[in-house]
């Protein structure tokens, strides 16, 4: 794959029509490729009923402060070994930053279709509208619309695609980018703290990381209950973190063997532990599996940051968490080796960790 040989690890997928344009036909009944009815089979448990079924809250200034830091990382520990989501609260993001980001990601969006074709995807990458992980003409399809690129290191940028994109958007997406990275970094810094990782060896599997930026558009959909906006999965990176844009929930984790609705805090974040960083703690933290639902009034609309080891380097368990009562349960393979063998398959439960074990 020539975007691995770029230190761009993005794969290829099926090109598929938007979603977005199909739903402002103002159909009454889905087309058969998006009916996924089996989905909905599985329990869902409604938060409101079992208070107790809420995701964690982290407070990072509390995670930041000296009397509380270790009570509350103490409780991050726990959220990532029990749940693998949480919501991020006084993270320290500017909100005028945040609020630029919800609104533009609307506007583009929103943009006429002949805008969007200029950052369409090819057969070539995955990168750009359209879907992801699409591997064969009779797949089922999301009922989404996604926008995905590289956004870090710059040097791995496709250069039609975020160079291109339109202003203020770009700029304000720039500074975005950064403060993601820097807060990925606060975050993996204090799981390694709280697992009694060595510092340096999280700093050379993460400094020079890559991200990758994910904008999803569930169009309302007139028979909600036959798609799914985001197939079950659990995310291959290291670390996920989700903005809710609009008001409109779909999120939904797997808990215990029932589905759990998250219910987004305002001014929030939600974080989740990547399978890289359930290979990386040797399955003390673990991955999750979650899906997006849909409705059939609005759209909802998110933004999710991926942040992940750096493509030149090799992930495994952490030397410093395998010991004879610990041995590794997980292979050590390069990065970019892991994620061709990702992209080379269809989105799958946590399937793909399967692969990496010992």
């Amino acid at each position: 794959m020539e975007e691995i040989k770029n230190n761009n690890p993005s794969g290829t997928s099926l090109l598929v029509p938007s979603v977005q344009e199909l739903a402002k036909q103002n159909i009454t009944t889905v087309p058969q490729r998006y009916i996924q009815p089996h989905q909905h089979e599985d329990t869902l448990i409604i938060s409101e009923a079992n208070g107790f079924l809420q995701i964690p809250v982290i407070d990072m200034q509390s995670l930041l402060s000296i009397e509380s830091g270790s009570s509350e990382l103490a409780k991050l520990h726990l959220a990532c070994k029990e749940w693998g989501f949480f919501q991020l609260v006084n993270h320290g993001v500017s909100s005028s930053l945040v609020e630029k980001v919800k609104m533009e990601i609307q506007d583009f969006f929103n943009l006429p279709m002949s805008e969007k074709k200029k950052f369409w995807q090819s057969p070539q990458h995955m990168e750009g509208f359209g879907q992801a992980f699409v591997v064969s003409e009779d797949q089922k399809l999301d009922w989404a619309d996604l926008f995905y690129m590289t956004t870090l290191p710059k040097h791995s940028r496709m250069p039609h695609l975020f160079p291109q994109l339109p202003l203020p958007f770009r700029d304000t997406l720039e500074l975005y980018s950064q403060e993601m990275k820097n807060l990925a970094m606060l975050i993996i810094l204090h799981m390694g703290k709280a697992l009694k990782m060595e510092e340096k060896e999280i700093r050379e599997l993460f400094d020079d990381g890559l991200q990758l930026m994910r904008m999803n558009y569930y169009p309302p959909c007139p028979e909600p209950d036959k798609v799914v906006g985001l197939t079950p999965h659990s995310d291959s990176i290291g670390l996920t973190i989700l903005l809710q844009v609009n008001e409109v929930e779909g999120l939904q984790i797997r808990k215990d063997g029932f589905w759990v609705p998250i219910k987004p805090l305002p001014n929030a974040f939600i974080l989740n532990v990547g399978d890289l960083l359930e290979v990386i703690t040797n399955g003390m933290y673990r991955s999750i599996e979650h899906r997006a639902t849909v409705n059939c009034e609005k759209e909802r609309v998110s933004i999710a940051t991926f942040y992940s080891p750096s493509p030149d380097g090799m992930v495994g368990p952490a030397s410093s968490l395998i010991s004879e009562q610990t041995p590794a349960r997980f292979k050590t393979i390069g990065v970019k080796d892991y994620f061709e063998g990702l992209f080379n398959r269809k989105l799958d439960g946590k399937s793909y960790l399967d692969v990496m074990r010992i």
